[in-house]
């Protein structure tokens, strides 16, 4: 697996991210995609947070690695927002928080953003997502379902992101009708999943203030280097291809596979796991053959 570090940029202009980057669909980290004057950067902490939504109860979700046979992983217990701020803010922790938007609770929050908008108005700002985790609380790796591009912003803490094209899903043991793959990332069994040593990706490490471009269809595994929390926003896949994908995931292919794993359960899941170790065995070959 080889891992080249993203490209940092300031001040790009429109048409050059367009062209260089989201047509292409290449990674960039944009030091300024949200304005540094934005009330964000001096408001937002954690005791602030406690004060306006500290009582809500929120679901705990731990360590994903332990859940890779899973479509989802399920929560391990739950508190409220305060408690878990104060947790992950005394100890490391690999409790991180899924689906609990910040942003939508309190919705006057998203004023405090303010964009430089390099996609000539294509970011949906309205539907921002927040997301919390511990210092090494991870993500495990997987592809959004909608194939929308995605632009992640972190506001406290470091996290480390890891990319990969959708050209090489079946190097990534992709397991058919989902959208995560069967290895683990972080720490890999070459011995067990020999096409990950044909991986061919991207590295970044994400500070304060800076914004991560992930193109339309990546894979990413993300993990907290330390506590903090981000804020995403999304654009609506711009191909037709995309856009296709996009809709037979959320339509089709989730629901489809919700079913078998109704009705076969664990024989569903040995099916697609041998599936993707094949199709890995014939992505490999292409590679050597390519390679000769």
């Amino acid at each position: 697996m080889r891992l080249t570090p993203i490209e940092k940029v300031n001040r790009i202009s429109s048409r050059n991210f367009i062209s260089k980057h989201m047509k292409p669909r290449l990674p960039v980290i944009m030091e300024d995609f949200v304005d540094p004057e934005s009330p964000a950067f001096k408001k937002w902490n954690y005791e602030y947070f406690k004060e306006i939504a500290g009582n809500h109860k929120v679901n705990i979700y731990g360590s994903e690695l332990e859940s890779l046979d899973k479509v989802a992983s399920s929560p391990v217990g739950q508190t409220t927002f305060s408690e878990y701020l104060d947790l992950i803010s005394t100890a490391p922790t690999e409790h991180r928080l899924f689906l609990f938007n910040l942003l939508t609770i309190k919705p006057e929050l998203k004023e405090d953003l303010y964009y430089n908008d390099v996609t000539n108005g294509k970011i949906l700002k309205w539907l921002p997502f927040m997301f919390f985790g511990g210092e090494g609380s991870i993500t495990r790796n997987h592809i959004d379902i909608d194939m929308s591009h995605v632009f992640i912003t972190q506001f406290h803490g470091i996290k480390r992101i890891w990319l990969f094209p959708w050209e090489q899903s079946d190097l990534m043991y992709k397991l058919p009708y989902n959208f995560h793959s069967l290895p683990n990332i972080k720490d890999p069994d070459y011995r067990e999943f020999p096409a990950l040593l044909y991986l061919d990706g991207y590295e970044a490490v994400l500070k304060p203030g800076e914004t991560l471009y992930i193109p339309s269809g990546w894979w990413h595994y993300i993990q907290y280097e330390t506590e903090g929390y981000s804020v995403s926003v999304r654009a609506l896949p711009s191909s037709l291809l995309e856009k296709w994908r996009g809709f037979k995931n959320m339509v089709v292919t989730r629901n489809f596979d919700n079913i078998m794993r109704r009705i076969f359960k664990e024989r569903w899941f040995r099916y697609k796991a041998k599936t993707a170790r094949v199709r890995a065995a014939r992505a490999v070959r292409k590679q050597k053959s390519f390679l000769i």
